[in-house]
């Protein structure tokens, strides 16, 4: 994985906000200590920050062929144990401030990170299953993507390709590594032998800018939320002579910021990528070229290298025409191999075969070039997190035992009670177990919820 072994073992891979360096060798030595740890192909959980252990063993699992889920570092413990009870993994690779929520023997330590056995055994995998990564962010949700080797390497090497990423990059790494877009950064400059920059600051840090102009940070990923408080931290104002790159992926970005940053971006000589990806896709499934970011600003762009997009209508026939709205299907080689649901689904081989109907609603210009329209499904994307509306629902009623809707746009979900005494618990709630600001909830309280008559929510018909 990521052609380690063809890299200087001299050459830095990491530097985290410590100053501490990982080399390339380093890595790989690692790797060899972990094959000894965990001999065998198995399942292990990996909770995720921005730091050298995580990376290794990230790097580690992917290298022996041990198969990672990747979560939150600080995911809700409730979550992780159903998440745990469900896919029963043999280890734990975590930070050592969260053992003591286990009772589990540990049998390796490195970089602060501790590898814990389970009382369970070896998983029964399918030969072609890399990675496991979460769907709908941090819903409590156990359906999972299932990932290749292929699908992994074939989307690194576009992005590399595309994004033109060599050796000389040194990335910031300002999203979590457990959400898809995250990792991708990794992924991608690790293929390239590229320097990474971990941290776990946020940009609203002063840390977090002391490390990027210590570090001279090259490139920053971004998803909506982030340049919009970019925005407002006067971001278009600083002194950032190391920046070249800027990429903006995670949920459809509004045309007049997408507008500004890439005006901001040509005046200033730095390249713009807005792109577009899901996690069934491994990450990326299309880029809008820098040098077009101003004239087709609000798109979505064109396919990745290797991929192919289309639209489809309602009875799933291909729409040639330009600036007609049909769903967006995108075929490629990092296409995922389908979900897990259960432990049992982790010996599932390929169910997609290369193609993915994506549920969001698109149209293509007379050039070529695509723009996202809307959603087919109950999916929001809120600071870079899938959403799923539905299991949202599903978990204040179990809290709460009331009634509820939620709908809501990407950034803002609007949460409908019927109890106004209900509104901050609820809020509160959801920011606790979801990991988010509570800045991502509006609650509007109603006499009734809208609903026909066979009881079903009508949300076309709540108040936005």
């Amino acid at each position: 994985m990521f052609e380690l072994e063809k890299k200087d073992a001299g050459k830095v891979a990491a530097i985290d906000e410590t100053g501490s360096s990982l080399s390339y060798g380093e890595l790989i030595r690692f790797h060899k200590i972990y094959r000894k740890w965990i001999p065998e192909r198995t399942l292990i959980f990996i909770l995720c920050h921005n730091t050298m252990g995580a990376l290794k063993g990230y790097t580690a699992s992917l290298c022996n062929r041990v198969v990672p889920l990747l979560l939150d570092g600080e995911i809700d413990q409730d979550f992780l144990k159903n998440l745990i009870k469900t896919y029963q993994p043999e280890y734990l690779w975590l930070p050592g401030e969260r053992k003591e929520e286990f009772t589990y023997e540990i049998c390796g330590e490195d970089s602060g990170y501790i590898l814990l056995k389970t009382e369970y055994g070896k998983a029964c995998l399918n030969d072609d299953l890399a990675l496991l990564l979460t769907t709908s962010g941090s819903t409590g949700t156990v359906k999972l993507v299932r990932q290749s080797h292929e699908n992994i390497m074939s989307n690194a090497r576009a992005i590399v390709q595309y994004l033109e990423i060599d050796d000389r990059e040194r990335p910031i790494t300002n999203l979590p590594m457990s959400y898809t877009y995250g990792l991708s950064v990794i992924n991608s400059h690790l293929l390239a032998g590229a320097i990474i920059l971990l941290t776990a600051k946020s940009i609203f840090q002063k840390e977090f800018w002391d490390f990027f102009k210590t570090q001279k940070a090259t490139s920053m990923a971004g998803v909506p939320y982030t340049y919009e408080m970019l925005k407002r931290l006067r971001f278009f104002k600083m002194e950032l002579s190391s920046l070249h790159t800027l990429t903006q992926s995670g949920a459809k970005l509004s045309p007049e910021l997408h507008k500004e940053l890439a005006e901001y971006a040509e005046k200033e000589g730095i390249r713009f990528f807005a792109m577009y990806g899901q996690t069934e896709a491994t990450a990326r499934i299309s880029y809008l070229p820098w040098q077009k970011s101003v004239e087709k600003y609000g798109s979505i762009g064109i396919a990745i290298p290797g991929g192919k997009l289309s639209l489809i209508d309602a009875e799933s026939r291909e729409i040639h025409d330009a600036d007609v709205v049909g769903e967006l299907v995108y075929e490629g080689p990092n296409v995922t191999l389908g979900y897990a649901e259960k432990k049992e689904d982790l010996a599932l081989g390929d169910k997609r075969h290369g193609r993915l109907v994506t549920g969001d609603m698109a149209k293509r210009d007379a050039d070529g070039y695509y723009y996202i329209v809307g959603r087919k499904k109950r999916f929001l994307k809120i600071f870079g997190k899938r959403i799923n509306l539905d299991e949202c629902e599903r978990i204040i009623r179990q809290e709460f035992d009331i009634e509820c809707a939620c709908a809501g746009r990407d950034d803002l979900m609007h949460v409908y009670l019927l109890d106004e005494d209900l509104k901050d618990p609820v809020s509160q709630y959801l920011a606790t177990k979801m990991n988010l600001h509570h800045s991502a909830f509006k609650v509007v309280i109603l006499k009734e919820i809208p609903k026909n008559k066979s009881g079903k929510i009508q949300y076309k018909e709540l108040p936005l």
